[in-house]
């Protein structure tokens, strides 16, 4: 079925008609509407770090971090101008460290460039550190309350489950003008705060919704992995004024150890390391590092 007004986007001909579609979403999205404290701001900056904390980070999580990395960090002028250690030590808890270091630069970039605003179209967004596609889309929803295709895991969510209930390796490039198609001109930020609220329902009811899209992987386990030791080495310099090579390594050894796992060998520790350095998590002065 072609959708009118729409061009040539084709609706999914087994699935509900897209007004109805339309109709479900919203009703559900009233039905079960959270209470977040990102939902009662239109600041660009502050939209944009709930959409950064908001990546593969659970909700309830955010809540705790998102006003207390506001009120250090208020603007984007504040979040450029401080330490990387201060961001990194109110980033923990949060995980996937590397988005607050682009989230920083990405302030640096707004403060040096553009008198410390953010963009206000998607594809400047996408130029800056660490904004990718649905990022830009969530901030131009969000913040500037204009049109956009924001497909994140709770959106992907509601169209595969409503639209392809049979079908397997449905792609973005697929859902893409079927989201464009159902955003509305004048208020993108109540649909899709609709889509997000009736996606996390749907998670509830329906085991794993995201294996059906093209672009699902499962996440490696995080224990034991390497990512893991990253982000104990990260908390550990962070904690300390100043830590040798050697009691970094004893402390990421006994960390694994702790675990039940094997010691970490020094090529290993020293490749992430190294890692970590060259991304700018923290520093080396000889044989010592420090945040």
């Amino acid at each position: 079925m072609r959708i009118a007004g729409s061009g040539s986007v084709a609706w999914p001909s087994e699935a509900l008609g897209r007004d109805e579609f339309v109709e479900l979403v919203r009703r559900e999205g009233a039905r079960l509407h959270r209470d977040l404290p990102w939902r009662y701001i239109d600041d660009p900056y502050a939209v944009l770090v709930s959409e950064v904390m908001l990546q593969q980070t659970q909700v309830a999580r955010v809540e705790k971090h998102w006003t207390r990395f506001l009120s250090l960090f208020p603007t984007i002028d504040s979040l450029a101008a401080a330490g990387t250690a201060d961001v990194l030590a109110q980033w923990q808890g949060l995980g996937y460290n590397r988005r607050a270091l682009a989230l920083k630069r990405a302030a640096e970039t707004c403060s040096a460039e553009r008198g410390g605003l953010l963009p206000d179209m998607a594809e400047e967004l996408e130029a800056l550190p660490g904004i990718g596609p649905a990022t830009a889309a969530g901030v131009m929803a969000f913040a500037y309350n204009r049109p956009s295709v924001y497909i994140e895991t709770n959106v992907r969510t509601v169209f595969l489950h409503e639209l392809f209930p049979d079908r397997d390796k449905v792609s973005d490039r697929e859902l893409a003008p079927l989201v464009a198609s159902t955003c509305p001109e004048d208020d993108a930020r109540a649909w899709y705060y609709a889509l997000l609220d009736y996606g996390a329902h749907l998670k509830t009811l329906v085991a794993n919704p995201s294996r059906r899209s093209a672009h699902y992987a499962r996440q490696s386990a995080f224990e034991g992995s390497r990512r893991q030791k990253r982000a104990e080495l990260v908390r550990v310099v962070l904690a300390e004024p100043g830590i040798g090579a050697d009691e970094l390594a004893e402390r990421l050894d006994a960390f694994e150890r702790a675990a039940g796992r094997d010691g970490v060998d020094a090529a290993t520790f020293e490749s992430i390391v190294a890692d970590l350095v060259s991304e700018g998590f923290f520093r080396r002065e000889g044989g010592v590092f420090f945040a």
